[in-house]
């Protein structure tokens, strides 16, 4: 969201600055003039206002792409509500603009709400990219600690700032550590790639660290070992009774195992519970982490589509805001 935000603003701020250009060059002097310059504003807020309003709705269920980083849903209802602000502001300004100071009213509004405006925007993208961001929990995967509809803030800054389109994180606060809950880009770039039964490409997925580069991961049944030991305690797993717990009937040769989890296609060959109840041993790539829902049972996590490397990683989940009955940090 907060990329979007961000040239949201910058659009905005090139509105601010070309009106300030034309009133300067009297290019916006005339009704005409005026009336096509004001739509444009509205049209911008009202797209704007769409696209902000869809991003706060979004789930996991995202639609394909259409304009880069924009979903079709959140095109299509910027261009709706644009369309319809555009044509508000131009019968507005065109019945209203007579006079020239009528007009340069409509000039001087529109630019004191494009700079604030464009100030807005600007700011909460910069927070929501480097300090702190809101996240709503879309799934069961992390229940009994996180529940569907959760609202919480992601601390951004705990594993280092992310310099923008890098992978590289300065001035880190601590490492990542087993057992944090972590908030994270699905690691892909291949906007085609499904696992567990739907593109993942670009969404966000929140888990708990299980393990650490270097570590040897192994699941059998409801048991996780981490480097030949069981993993414990762990009071926040939820366990489901009574399920029939399977094992792999194809096993494979330990490195190709291996290299088919670390490529994201080991779902591909073993399907379903036996990935689930009888899982590994892998090792953790050099620079990746073992993630898994507590939600053991109902959680699409590493075991199913491999490590996360450490340039997906977004933050570490801090607080629970909403509900108030839910409110408090999380362990």
């Amino acid at each position: 969201m907060e990329e979007r935000l961000f040239w949201i603003g910058i659009a905005i701020g090139a509105y601010a600055y070309a009106t300030r250009w034309g009133i300067k060059n009297g290019k916006l002097d005339k009704r005409g003039a005026t009336s096509a310059w004001h739509a444009t504003f509205c049209s911008m807020a009202g797209f704007s206002i769409g696209l902000v309003a869809m991003m706060s709705m979004e789930t996991r269920e995202r639609f394909p792409p259409a304009l880069g980083i924009l979903s079709q849903r959140e095109v299509l209802c910027g261009l709706l509500l644009g369309t319809l602000g555009g044509a508000w502001g131009a019968f507005s300004a065109w019945r209203a603009g007579k006079s020239t100071k009528e007009r340069s009213k409509f000039h001087d509004e529109d630019l004191e709400w494009a700079d604030t405006f464009f100030s807005a925007l600007v700011l909460a993208s910069l927070m929501m990219y480097f300090v702190v961001q809101a996240f709503k929990i879309p799934s069961g995967s992390m229940k009994d600690t996180l529940l569907i509809g959760d609202h919480l803030f992601v601390n951004k800054f705990v594993y280092g700032t992310r310099i923008p389109m890098t992978g590289t994180r300065i001035v880190p606060l601590r490492n990542v550590k087993t057992k944090d809950v972590v908030v994270f880009r699905f690691p892909t770039e291949n906007k085609q790639e499904q696992h567990c039964g739907s593109i993942q490409y670009n969404k966000d997925f929140i888990k708990r660290v299980v393990g650490l580069p270097g570590d040897v991961i192994r699941v059998r049944g409801e048991t996780v070992y981490r480097n030949g030991e069981k993993v414990g305690p762990e009071p926040y797993v939820r366990i489901l009774p009574g399920v029939f717990r399977e094992k792999d009937p194809r096993p494979l040769a330990a490195d190709e195992y291996q290299k088919l989890w670390e490529s994201r296609k080991l779902d591909d060959y073993v399907m379903g519970n036996y990935i689930r109840d009888d899982f590994g041993p892998v090792k953790v790539p050099e620079g990746s982490y073992f993630m898994m829902g507590d939600n053991r049972d109902e959680s699409c996590d590493s075991r199913f589509w491999g490590p996360v490397p450490n340039r997906y990683l977004k933050g570490q989940a801090w607080f629970v805001y909403w509900p108030p009955s839910r409110m408090g940090t999380i362990r």
